[in-house]
């Protein structure tokens, strides 16, 4: 999805190393970088408000916009960000330039549509395995979402990426035999009586078989018998 969005991007300058990234976060920005269409990357900072509108929009990261370095604009999308583990801030973008008459290979949401007949009827739990499919298409015609009607998935059925709607604009490059979504069960815990829990509970445990240490025992069955301890002398004196 292509919109009017305009981020402007500021070039870095200097090096690009970890404490200059930190120096640009403490201005309140976000570290990026920009590639792509045979153009050399550059280094740039941006408002991370402006990225996180983007990343929330309904195209998300698919969606196309127009980024501003030094005057020149040029159409991109974000191909990688990364989240700062313990606060949840943007630390680091990706751009990617990109050419409006070449086809670009995406990542789109399935949005499941309707009630499975094996929920609604058979108490079943929906179980969705797949939740975004690749595809190739022009950058003007990817799609917000890709939708998967389940409302006649039953027990014993599979709806599978050859289930999805196939656009022609769309080339679909995730195999078409994986699945997407079906029916499964959870097995009840059987609570046990109280006649059960009076059995175990006389039940005793069985010994561990335990491995002697020592002599074996004689040919005869019987081990050998101990030799009687010698008697202990008194200090100073006879036994």
């Amino acid at each position: 999805m292509i919109t009017q969005e305009i981020v402007n991007a500021v070039p870095r300058e200097g090096k690009f190393n970890k404490n200059a990234a930190r120096r640009v976060r403490a201005k309140g920005k976000v570290p990026a970088v920009v590639y792509g269409a045979a153009e050399p990357a550059v280094a740039v900072e941006v408002d991370p408000k402006q990225i996180q509108r983007i990343l929330h929009s309904e195209t998300g990261h698919n969606t196309i916009f127009d980024l501003e370095v030094s005057g020149s604009t040029a159409k991109v999308m974000i191909v990688d960000w990364q989240y700062e583990p313990i606060k949840g801030k943007l630390i680091h973008i990706d751009f990617k330039r990109i050419t409006l008459d070449k086809a670009v290979r995406v990542e789109v949401p399935i949005q499941l549509v309707g009630v499975a007949e094996g929920v609604k009827t058979q108490g079943g739990i929906l179980d969705q395995t797949l939740r975004e499919v690749e595809i190739e298409c022009l950058p003007g015609d990817i799609p917000a979402n890709i939708p998967l009607d389940i409302t006649n998935l039953v027990f014993g059925t599979v709806l599978r990426v050859s289930d999805l709607p196939h656009a022609g604009k769309l080339k679909f490059l995730t195999p078409e035999d994986t699945p997407i979504a079906h029916i499964t069960s959870v097995k009840e815990e059987v609570a046990p009586t109280p006649e059960a829990e009076a059995a175990a509970a006389t039940e005793a445990p069985a010994e561990p078989e335990v491995l002697k240490k020592g002599k074996q025992e004689t040919a005869e069955g019987a081990a050998p018998a101990a030799a009687p301890a010698a008697e202990k002398t008194e200090k100073g004196g006879k036994k």
